[in-house]
């Protein structure tokens, strides 16, 4: 089964969405932070997408990651 989509608590730059990310997809953390900065690059709603998945995605130990969990 894979990890669930939470923001860990440890190991966190900014928010903690590329750490997650990776975690979910099993990637190092470096190679997706290297690959948000590398779509940076390119047009589009990047940093949008950065913040609008810092809201949405549940924070390690949280009640809504818990129920995530289930």
């Amino acid at each position: 089964m894979s990890a669930p989509l939470v923001r860990p608590r440890n190991h966190r730059m900014i928010a903690g969405v590329c750490a997650g990310l990776a975690e979910r997809f099993g990637t190092s953390r470096t190679t997706m932070r290297v690959l948000f900065l590398l779509s940076c690059l390119l047009p589009g709603p990047q940093f949008v997408l950065y913040i609008a998945l810092w809201i949405l995605m549940p924070s390690e130990g949280s009640p809504r990651a818990a129920a995530k969990a289930w």
